[in-house]
Formats: C-alpha cells, sequence, structure tokens
C-alpha cells in the first residue's frame, strides 16, 4: 500500500513570456504570448505527486493576495491536502520566466511568503510526518525550516528527498538527513565541485555526496536520463525522446512522480525510470504546475522504449 507524501515548499505564480531566445544582460527582446501559471517548486512537485496518483499534504505558506486565493485552489482541485499551507501578510511568491524556442528558460523567483515559512510551521505538521512514507524538499524556503523538516522526516522513518535547487552550499548536518538527493549537473557541480560531464565525473560527485552522508544520489542529465547511485552501485537510467517546448518545472515533475513510485515500493531503478517518463511529458507541454502529466499517461510512456 502507498503511503502518504508531504511535500514542505514554495508556492509561486509564474509570469511567462515566449522569446526566440534567452536574452543576454543589458538587453531587450520583444517577446511573444504571455501567459501565467501557478508553480514554485515545492508546489509544482505536490502537484506533480498528485498528478502522478500519490496522496500529497503541502506545508506552505501564501500571501492574502489573489496570487495566493488562486495557488490554494489549484492545490485543492488537484487533491491536495492543504491543511498546512498558511495564508501570510508577506505577498506571494512570483517568477519570471523567459521560455526560448527550443525549450530553455530562465528565471527570476521573488520569495515572497516563501521566505517566512518558519520551522514552527513545520513542527505544527509533525503528526503528518508521523504518517508519512516520504517527505520531499526542495530550497526556495529558508534554509533552517529545510532542516528541521529534514530532520523530522528521518526521525519518522520516512524518506527524504532532496531537491537541492535553487543551487546553494548546504551543511553536512542536513545532508545526514537525507535519504536521496536529486541535484542536475549544475546544482551536483556546486556542492562538490566537480563538473559533471559524463558517467565518470557523476561517480566522482555522487561520491562526494556519498560521503558526506546522503543514501542515495540522482543526477539527473536532462534528455540523457538520472544516473543512481548508492555505496553499493550506479547505473545511468535512459530518459525518453520527446521534442521539447518548455524545460520548466521538468525537475520538479522528476521529484514528484519519484516520490509517489518511491512511496508505492517499486525498485529504485524502476522509480527513476517513473520520473523519467514524467518528466519528459512535462517538457512537451507549457507552464509549471498544467505540464504534470496523469498516472496514465507515464505509465503509457514508461512502457515504451527509452532513449538509452
Amino acid at each position: 500500500m502507498a503511503k502518504n507524501i508531504v511535500v514542505v515548499g514554495s508556492s509561486n505564480t509564474d509570469m511567462i513570456l515566449k522569446v526566440n531566445r534567452i536574452p543576454r544582460p543589458g538587453e531587450t527582446i520583444l517577446g511573444g504570448e504571455f501567459l501565467t501559471a501557478a508553480g514554485g517548486k515545492g508546489a509544482n512537485q505536490a502537484v506533480a505527486a498528485a498528478c502522478a496518483g500519490g496522496s500529497v499534504l503541502m506545508v506552505a505558506r501564501v500571501g492574502r493576495d489573489m496570487f495566493g486565493e488562486r495557488a490554494v485552489a489549484g492545490l485543492v482541485e488537484k487533491g491536495i491536502c492543504v491543511d498546512h499551507v498558511t495564508y501570510d501578510d508577506a505577498p506571494s511568491g512570483v517568477a519570471l520566466i523567459f521560455v526560448a524556442e527550443d525549450g530553455e528558460n530562465s528565471i527570476g523567483v521573488g520569495g515572497g511568503a516563501n521566505a517566512r515559512l518558519s520551522p514552527a510551521d513545520v513542527r505544527n505538521a509533525k503528526d503528518k510526518f508521523a504518517s508519512a512514507g516520504v517527505v520531499v524538499l526542495q530550497l526556495e524556503t529558508p534554509l533552517e525550516t529545510v532542516q528541521v523538516a529534514a530532520e523530522l522526516g528521518r526521525a519518522s522513518g520516512a524518506i527524504v528527498i532532496l531537491n537541492p535547487a535553487p543551487a546553494q552550499k548546504l551543511p553536512d548536518e542536513l545532508l545526514r538527513n537525507v535519504s536521496m538527493i536529486t541535484p542536475n549537473e549544475t546544482e551536483a557541480e556546486l556542492l562538490t565541485g566537480i563538473a559533471v560531464t559524463d558517467d565518470a565525473s557523476c561517480r566522482r560527485a555522487a561520491d562526494v555526496l556519498l560521503a558526506r552522508g546522503v543514501g542515495t544520489v540522482i543526477i539527473t542529465l536532462g534528455a540523457r536520463g538520472a544516473y543512481l547511485a548508492t555505496t553499493d552501485s550506479q547505473q545511468l537510467i535512459p530518459g525518453f525522446r520527446v521534442t521539447p517546448v518548455d524545460s520548466t518545472a521538468a525537475g520538479d515533475t522528476f521529484n514528484g512522480a519519484l516520490a509517489v513510485a518511491i512511496a508505492e515500493g517499486v525498485s529504485l531503478a524502476e522509480a527513476i525510470r517513473f520520473a523519467n517518463a514524467a518528466a519528459a511529458i512535462s517538457v512537451t507541454r507549457f507552464g509549471a504546475q498544467p505540464s504534470a502529466p496523469s498516472r496514465h499517461e507515464i505509465e503509457e510512456l514508461r512502457g515504451k522504449r527509452s532513449a538509452g
């Protein structure tokens, strides 16, 4: 039987502008279509997990404004428990996103209420951690809050998944409470000082993180898939060939789907293949949360041959 998933993290409203290419510093580019969509790494991962079939509770803060109300309504619509989403006097978080024709993006985030998510907010949800099988964390909220959530998750016996984004240096006391860490190549390099360019450098970077106390390292590699490393083994789990239109929230979709598969007790390799399929589908669609695929869609793609 699948266990519950607790996601502690951010909620933003994404403001997206389609452009021919990402502007250089100091450059102005006339864009095309403009749209808004629900986002924030924490909320994205919660929605991705819910769409993939998970039972999800979100711990977050939003503003007492139109953006906050819409964000919470969107979570409720997806079946996510919002008992521990708190309204704050600070404005809701926003993200300003350029999306280029080749699917690449450039993002700036205004944290707003996300910056006020506190350790006390996490402790107030302690009973939910006690019944959780998986706890999912990211870094768009204060680091001390992330650390408390990791400690509670580990103490409850849950699998703690940390997506270390936006990238920053992390203390060993946090990493020792992390069951699985899911950096991309850039984040892995910042955490380890090793440029990730091939399987050998993936292995070296993973070894550094394993030595710092993380149980499992999963380095996401975009279309190539994901590199899985534990103290006993390592392997590349290939991705799926698709035509990308927007890579926004692909990593979030991966983490949300990964949490569902882990909560269901499947093997690590199969959990990553499931997450790879979810992320691949997400890049074929615009927006963060709107791009999250359903369980049926993920299973359908997972049944096909991967890019490897």
